[in-house]
């Protein structure tokens, strides 16, 4: 089959990023409060994107008072002492800007896109929540947004169809004393029970500048916007030094099966193995792996389950990495008719397949493309979630590195098939995985059949 113009112009351009290094210059520098600030100047439109990652996400958290980081995301939108309730986003909004924020077990992060004569403002707005926040913060206004975050916990996961498989799997991947055991959300009884002291407290710890980072991008001068963020930000104190996590050692020993019945019309299957941390030795390869095997419709399971055989109504594989320990995972949906003992048996062939041959040179090089083509993607913005002052701000949280650009991608460039196979014979072990079964109420029959006997 000839190439069509869409594969010759990716393959010209991948070629030609390979010859020539990224650069993405910046510059960075510390207030005397211990703020990490990250500037990179880019004059391509007349936006910047303000980006502010807090070093704290449920990872932090302490069995019984779990869900914190997810709540003050919420409230840190609420207002603050010099930005009445209500004001955050309505006055970004009337400037033109974008913004949103997001918690994860490692880190909160808020960013702002916005027309560059807004510089100001944000930086206004953002210095004044790290700073001032608690000045305006009230039990009242605590427990608003206690009773939101409660019932996003339950739309998003006790009323979702197999919305609480990702619960169950961590409860079971991580031991009870790892900081991976319980979900970002938290639990129902840990947000209900938390006092309004305890929030204060919680946010004295984590959301002082020493615990911060701040990468800024875009159309900005760099000695002006210096002197903006030290008149914002270098007012305000320094928190309390937040010690390294020690978490326990995430090893399985056996396999792990469960079963859950729950209201949903399709039985799904879920497998799950512990891999390396992000930018770890293997993390790359089990990208490579997750791709491999459902990375498209070419893809090995895809082609297997849903297209040739049909027994399947989707299926997807990921590397979800985290900084202390990261996740593989492989979930399929069964199509009506089909039990998860079918699917399981040509998920488990291929996991085989890559574990004792390696895979074909061409295949592993298209995975690699594919991940080149949307690394390169993501570099074509400055702001939201995936773009270079997210991306900055990343790198120097997980490797103490802003611009890990080119060692980033250079993983994926440098894997040989050996490589990859590898690593799936050291973490894809079939005495060191989660295995859950989601069934329609009544139908424990339609479950994986190794795991019938250990319903719950």
């Amino acid at each position: 089959m000839k190439p069509n113009l869409w594969m010759l112009m990716t393959i010209a351009s991948l070629t030609a990023a390979q010859a020539e290094p990224i650069r993405v210059p910046y510059t960075s520098f510390y207030l005397p409060n211990g703020l990490h600030v990250i500037l990179h100047e880019e004059h391509t439109v007349p936006m910047v994107s303000v980006n502010i990652w807090y070093h704290v996400g449920s990872s932090r958290e302490k069995p019984g008072r779990t869900g914190f980081a997810h709540l003050f995301e919420h409230i840190m939108f609420e207002g603050s002492a010099h930005v009445p309730e209500g004001k955050f986003d309505e006055w970004l909004e009337a400037a033109g800007a974008k913004n949103n924020g997001s918690t994860s077990t490692d880190r909160t992060n808020y960013w702002m896109d916005l027309p560059s004569n807004a510089l100001d403002l944000a930086l206004f707005l953002e210095s004044d929540r790290m700073g001032y926040l608690l000045q305006s913060l009230t039990p009242e206004s605590v427990e608003g947004q206690r009773q939101v975050v409660m019932n996003e916990r339950r739309q998003n996961y006790e009323n979702e169809p197999y919305g609480l498989a990702s619960i169950l799997i961590a409860e079971n991947l991580y031991p009870p004393d790892h900081p991976y055991h319980w979900p970002t959300i938290g639990s129902m009884e840990d947000l209900q029970a938390a006092t309004f002291d305890d929030v204060v407290e919680f946010f004295q710890s984590y959301y002082g500048p020493q615990n911060a980072g701040l990468a800024i991008a875009g159309d900005i001068d760099l000695e002006q916007t210096r002197q903006a963020v030290e008149k914002w930000f270098g007012e305000i104190p320094a928190g309390p030094a937040v010690p390294p996590l020690a978490p326990p050692a995430v090893y399985l020993t056996a396999e792990k099966r469960l079963v859950m019945q729950d209201k949903v019309q399709l039985p799904r299957l879920y497998m799950t193995w512990s891999t390396p941390a992000a930018f770890h030795p293997g993390d790359a390869e089990c990208d490579i792996l997750a791709s491999l095997l459902a990375g498209g419709k070419n893809s090995r399971l895809y082609k297997r389950l849903v297209y040739e055989q049909q027994l399947a109504q989707d299926v997807a594989a990921y590397q979800f990495s985290s900084r202390l320990a990261s996740e593989f995972l492989i979930v399929a949906t069964a199509r009506q008719g089909h039990s998860l003992t079918e699917l399981e048996k040509i998920i488990q062939e291929e996991v085989d397949r890559l574990r004792t041959q390696e895979a074909d040179s061409r295949e592993v090089q298209r995975t690699v493309n594919q991940v080149e083509a949307q690394f390169l993607e993501n570099l074509e913005n400055v702001g939201g979630f995936s773009g270079k002052a997210d991306l900055l701000n990343r790198y120097f949280y997980l490797t103490g590195i802003p611009d890990y650009f080119n060692e980033d991608l250079q993983r994926y460039r440098s894997l040989e098939t050996s490589d990859v196979r590898a690593v799936a014979n050291r973490y894809l072990r079939d005495d060191g995985r989660v295995v859950l079964s989601v069934v329609p109420l009544g139908h424990p029959e339609l479950a994986a059949q190794a795991a019938k006997e250990e319903q719950q």
